[in-house]
This record gives C-alpha cells, sequence and structure tokens, in this order.
C-alpha cells in the first residue's frame, strides 16, 4: 500500500494542553466556589443558639409542640386573647438579641406555605399586613411554590434552582448597621441578605406557619453539623476548623443562585 497519500490532520499540541489546562482551571474554580460556600455557612453557624417558642405571643389559632419546638395553625382556638398575641399567625421565639451575632435553623422540608425571620421588639402584633422590612420585620416565605423576601410589599420573588428544605438564618446585630442572611443549609448557598437594617432595639426569632398544618420548628444544626439540638457548638473548635471567609453583598441585598 502507498502511504505516501495518506495525510493525518493531528491537533497541535499547544491547543489541546490549552483546552486541558481552560477546564481544569474552570473544575477547579467550582470547586473552590462550593468549598468557600460550605466554609461561610461552617463560619456563621458556630454563632448557633437554642430557641423555644413563646406561648405568650402564639396567635390563638396555633398549636405549638410541648416542646416549645414546632408551631402549626389549627381550626381550633387555642389561646385566649392578650394583648402580647399576634393576629397574623406569628409566634416570637422567647429568646431576643440585642447585641452581638446568632445563627438558628427552620425545617421547612415538605411545606407548602411557610413565613419567618426575626422582628422587631415592637411590630404591631395587631395588624396582618406588615410582615416587610419597612414594619420591622426580615423574613424569607413560601407561597404557591415560589420563594419571597418579604411577605408584603416591597415582595421580592427569588429565582431559586430549588425550594430549601432547611433554611439557615443568620443576624449580625453589630456589623455596620445590620445584616440579616438567609441560606440554604443543605446546600450552603447564599439565599438573600438584607443589609443596613438599622437596628435599635430587641430582635426576635419569629416563625409563621400561615394557614398549612404543617408544623414548622426553629431548631440549632443538627448533630451531624455542630453538637445537638440541645447543646451549643464549640466556638474554640470551630474556630480552629473554620477559616473565616466572608461572602461580600452589597447595595440593599443580594441573592447567589
Amino acid at each position: 500500500m502507498d502511504w505516501s497519500s495518506v495525510r493525518l490532520k493531528l491537533e497541535p499540541f499547544e491547543g489541546t494542553a490549552a483546552r486541558a489546562l481552560t477546564e481544569l482551571e474552570e473544575n477547579l474554580k467550582e470547586t473552590f466556589a462550593e468549598e468557600m460556600k460550605k466554609l461561610e455557612l461552617k463560619r456563621v453557624q458556630q454563632f448557633a443558639v437554642n430557641l423555644t417558642l413563646d406561648t405568650d405571643t402564639a396567635q390563638v389559632n396555633l398549636s405549638v409542640s410541648k416542646d416549645l419546638k414546632q408551631v402549626h395553625h389549627t381550626d381550633q382556638r387555642k389561646f385566649s386573647d392578650s394583648p402580647q398575641r399576634f393576629v397574623n399567625g406569628n409566634i416570637l421565639t422567647k429568646q431576643s438579641f440585642s447585641s452581638g451575632r446568632f445563627y438558628f435553623e427552620v425545617q421547612v422540608k415538605d411545606k407548602t406555605m411557610w413565613v419567618f425571620g426575626v422582628a422587631k421588639e415592637s411590630v404591631d402584633r395587631k395588624k396582618s399586613d406588615t410582615l416587610n422590612s419597612k414594619y420591622g420585620y426580615w423574613s424569607i416565605c413560601l407561597e404557591s411554590r415560589n420563594v419571597f423576601i418579604n411577605y408584603n410589599d416591597p415582595c421580592v420573588s427569588l429565582s431559586l434552582k430549588r425550594a430549601p428544605q432547611k433554611v439557615g438564618v443568620f443576624v449580625d446585630y453589630d456589623k455596620g448597621l445590620g445584616l440579616v442572611s438567609f441560606y440554604d443549609a443543605d446546600t450552603a448557598d447564599l439565599i438573600y441578605s438584607f443589609t443596613d437594617c438599622s437596628f435599635r432595639e430587641k430582635l426576635f426569632p419569629f416563625l409563621n406557619p400561615t394557614q398549612s398544618a404543617d408544623p414548622l420548628s426553629p431548631t440549632a444544626p443538627s448533630i451531624s453539623e455542630l453538637l445537638s439540638l440541645w447543646i451549643q457548638p464549640n466556638l474554640r473548635h470551630f474556630t480552629r476548623l473554620c477559616s473565616t471567609v466572608c461572602v461580600a453583598v452589597d447595595g440593599r441585598g443580594s441573592t447567589i443562585n
């Protein structure tokens, strides 16, 4: 056979190597970004607190578990009216915060509607259309399979790949003018951050199960993530393990999908 007529088209080595290096760079960037997200979540989780619900603030149709960890809506009247009670389905925690940083998680897996976040002590408990930052609520909510920031005007719809199953809430009372961040606790994605919140009074975590019979529960992260539901995390241990990785936010808020 006469091989003189055969021509092989060989791609230059430089082109193959360049493509391989580009792919490697992209893979490393993606891996690095994922690890940075996990480190950031671990950083804020070291400020986890143990919370219990305050039945004195519960809307009259809310049912609260005996351990004060879960709440859901019912058609039955569970409490009598009082000045401390909300009329919009809210319940506060017994714990409040007026300085420093704190973090908690809310289990929302398979729940169809929910609202929660943090609220100022002075919010009007007898109005039902004020669940937004203008009136002292910094909240996240799920309705009609869509996730929103602020339950009422101004309502901000978020474009998420999936609805979160467990949401972490981090508050830095003293950072600048105040920060409230919501995380997907399973993927470590930052969902949204309120910045420049201007805190000047006590803040209370709050839950609102809306009209859903599915219970909401505020927890410290589970044993696989920190220590346990009941035990505060070992801060020195996490200081050694986790480097401080800050997620920058600008303007009034930011999202990462």
